[in-house]
């Protein structure tokens, strides 16, 4: 070999080399260092306190998450959770979607919105965009729009009502030793709390035998519970489904029931949703008018959720794990699962590895796994019941996730 041409090859090599390395660079530099997630959810107004502990439960989890290496797939990428107050209207919800995708155009994925309400126009804006959002809401009317980009994680109010009446029928009936024949409603206007009323009055409480004499709704906040108690008081229901999403239109209907001598050991109590068992309820109401009342959620700080509820008092004085905290904790983690099934920090990429999910983190919701069928809801999507059993409401079903065995209410 001549020295010209070895000389050649060794410029060759050179040129590979560098070229290689201008690659290995450039694909470095594609990585995200990282990844914005949204959180859309009430910090302010009316709603705040419910939207401040969805935030503690998201930042929980983004920390566990960065701790443990951020998105592997993406070079470990750290999330950043950006979070954007949807207020406590519907309008001020959808004006805050509409800034979080004008403002914040590399989002790959949001959690929010609280309220049903608040979620149905906030999902009208983040459709538009392809924006992923999950959701913990359980309005019917949320994934029955054949929207794409909308997963909901909890079961949905009617799906919810179906798997939780036979449940309060048989443990009345066993701990009464007579079945439930009449029952009263009283529910707010809120979307949610309407699914749930909704598909009790459209067959579910004939098909458990049970006949509704009191049916009345009402606009949140009350300004006074008097006349809904005295129609309670007058029809003597076996059951009365209270559907607050206020505390403080829980505590006004619960003390006026009280003053009526109709508590607990009178006429039991049962709620659906978390508003009734939120921790500000104990700031307002006795220990004493809630024993006992028993409240049907998506979800609940339950059985093996007991390292994080201990974490979530330490961190931020939370006495308990409320929906709004474990089902955005898993939020957070489902959409980290997505990420690293997409490989890109890309919002159609992640809402397709959510569309083909079939597992994921499962754990942090009750029963069935991490998939979602055509409609974006989860599949096999269970529920928990939760009592005040000494000034604490603790999971007491399903059995599998219960933390204490639930008791029906005597005089």
């Amino acid at each position: 070999m001549t020295r010209a041409t070895r000389a050649a090859l060794t410029r060759r090599s050179l040129l590979a080399g560098a070229s290689a390395g201008l690659i290995c660079s450039r694909a470095w530099a594609q990585q995200p260092s990282e990844v914005k997630v949204g959180l859309l959810v009430p910090v302010s107004g009316l709603y705040a306190r419910p939207g401040t502990v969805m935030r503690q439960g998201a930042e929980m989890a983004v920390h566990h998450i960065n701790a443990q290496g951020g998105i592997k797939s993406l070079g470990g990428a750290k999330l950043k959770l950006v979070v954007l107050d949807s207020g406590d209207t519907t309008e001020k919800a959808k004006n805050a979607a509409q800034r979080m995708v004008a403002q914040e155009p590399d989002l790959v994925a949001a959690s929010g919105a609280y309220l049903s309400s608040f979620t149905l126009a906030v999902t009208e804006v983040t459709e538009r965009a392809n924006l992923p959002v999950l959701t913990l809401s359980y309005s019917d009317l949320i994934t029955d729009r054949g929207f794409k980009y909308v997963f909901q994680t909890s079961a949905t109010a009617g799906s919810q009502a179906k798997q939780a009446l036979p449940q309060i029928v048989k443990l009345a009936e066993t701990a009464s030793g007579k079945k439930p024949k009449t029952v009263a409603i009283v529910t707010d206007n809120t979307a949610a709390s309407v699914s749930s009323a909704k598909a009790m009055r459209d067959g579910l409480l004939a098909e458990n035998g049970l006949q509704l004499t009191v049916d009345e709704t009402f606009t949140p906040p009350l300004a006074d519970a008097t006349s809904l108690v005295q129609k309670v008081r007058s029809a003597r229901p076996d059951l009365l489904f209270f559907l607050p999403t206020v505390i403080s239109d829980a505590k006004l209907l619960l003390e006026k029931m009280n003053e009526f001598g109709l508590g607990q050991g009178k006429i039991p109590t049962i709620s659906f949703g978390i508003a009734i068992a939120e921790p500000d309820m104990l700031q307002t109401v006795s220990p004493e008018l809630l024993q006992g009342l028993l409240t049907c959620v998506a979800s609940w700080g339950a059985k093996g959720h007991e390292a994080l509820i201990a974490e979530l008092k330490t961190r931020h004085k939370e006495p308990w794990m409320t929906q709004n905290a474990i089902s955005t904790y898993g939020d957070m983690w489902v959409i980290k699962d997505a990420l690293e099934k997409a490989g890109k920090a890309d919002r159609v990429a992640v809402a397709d590895a959510l569309r083909a999910m079939d597992g994921g983190p499962s754990k942090y919701y009750p029963l069935g796994e991490i998939k979602f069928d055509e409609k974006g809801r989860r599949v096999g999507a269970g529920m928990t019941i939760v009592q005040w059993q000494s000034g604490v409401p603790v999971t007491v079903f399903p059995p599998q996730l219960a933390l204490a065995q639930p008791f029906w209410p005597k005089n």
